[in-house]
């Protein structure tokens, strides 16, 4: 199968692309944001090699072919003879790309409306000329807006009664509005992650946005928040797996599914508790009546000047909030099914991540670009 795959730089992108290249023979046409092919390959090499060394890297290249484009661009800023190439070879779209930048409207109304509706435009190219066997969008469960104490399934996530967090949930609620009403409903499919945090084969990340506020979180001696409210955090590892699996099927039995940690979500006083054995210290104590006053100490942090220390952990926390807050589980009961694997417990792998976030203040250590002979263009 030969794969167009926008996101593929990304963080999650990373874990997609290590597995289609591990567990199959497809050929990826990997969409970067870039001046040329030798700063893409760098883009690329930054995310993999989270999970490759330098040679294995240099071995996959002859199945990555670079399409430079941008999201927010006309037509994907694809040049034309390009996407007639794209056109005449691929047979899949896999569309990962999003702005996850939650504080910005006009990010997320740029690249995940204007640019989700150019790649849909891209696949329903592919549709007109009978090539298209698959398009897979990657969303989020935070489709299913606000929400408090519930455990969600796929089929009833999206109300559009209910209001959402930001501007992220929303246009990716949308995102997934257009896909239905532009695309045959038997070559759709929707993979909603949940909070993506860590690695379960290993404490290191690339990404430290939540990591951080995990971080601060395990830090505070008080948390507002009940103890038995469940965090429906995932391993990165499970989703990339899950999401390369699910594109490939040939026919999958649903149309939507949820990427999470679902009934088996530990609870905020089981992560502390074992963060504190982790620790070697006493657990926070748990004070829900103090969330009000948090949520407004984050308001405070936000007064700030934006390079204070404290106004850059406020604006994390204010993202990420509403989401560890509102007590909310997927189910996953389609997935496990579907592929016979499940997601680590956040509890088994947890305490690696603080440490590696912390020792390494969270910055990943990268090494740099293997020397390789490359034609700029």
């Amino acid at each position: 199968m030969s794969i167009f795959l926008t996101g593929g730089s990304g963080y999650l992108g990373s874990y997609v692309i290590h597995e289609l290249l591990t567990s199959s023979a497809s050929r990826l046409h990997v969409m970067v944001r870039a001046k040329n092919r030798n700063e893409a390959l760098q883009k690329l090499w930054r995310g993999l090699q989270l999970h490759q060394d330098e040679a294995t890297f240099l071995d996959n290249l002859d199945r990555i072919e670079v399409v430079l484009g941008d999201l927010s661009a006309e037509n994907l800023g694809i040049a034309e003879d390009q996407r007639g190439t794209l056109l005449d070879s691929v047979e899949s779209v896999l569309h990962i790309g999003a702005s996850l930048n939650r504080r910005s409207e006009k990010s997320c109304l740029n690249v995940n409306l204007r640019g989700t509706l150019s790649v849909l435009q891209l696949a329903k190219d592919l549709v007109d000329r009978g090539q298209l066997s698959r398009f897979t969008h990657v969303s989020t469960v935070a489709v299913a807006g606000k929400r408090h104490r519930e455990t969600v399934h796929e089929a009833e996530a999206i109300d559009w009664e209910r209001s959402d967090y930001d501007a992220y949930a929303r246009t990716k609620k949308f995102c997934e509005h257009m896909a239905r009403q532009l695309l045959p409903a038997d070559r759709v499919q929707f993979l909603r992650p949940s909070i993506v945090l860590g690695d379960s084969r290993f404490p290191k990340t690339t990404q430290f946005d939540m990591a951080r506020a995990f971080c601060a979180l395990v830090d505070l001696p008080v948390v507002p928040l009940h103890s038995d409210a469940r965090l429906d955090i995932v391993n990165a590892d499970f989703v990339g797996s899950a999401i390369a699996r699910l594109h490939l099927l040939q026919s999958p039995h649903h149309d939507i599914y949820h990427l999470s940690s679902g009934a088996d979500a530990p609870s905020a006083g089981h992560i502390a508790h074992v963060m504190a054995q982790a620790l070697d210290r006493r657990p926070s104590w748990f004070v829900p009546a103090l969330q009000g006053a948090f949520e407004g100490s984050i308001g405070l942090g936000l007064k700030l000047s934006h390079d204070a220390k404290g106004h850059q952990l406020a604006a994390l926390l204010k993202v990420f909030w509403p989401y560890i807050s509102y007590d909310t589980v997927f189910d996953n009961t389609r997935v496990k099914n579907e592929l016979g694997i499940k997601p680590i417990p956040f509890t088994a792998y947890c305490a690696g991540l603080y440490d590696f976030a912390k020792t390494h203040r969270f910055q990943y250590p990268y090494r740099p670009m293997p020397k390789i002979s490359l034609e700029v263009t």
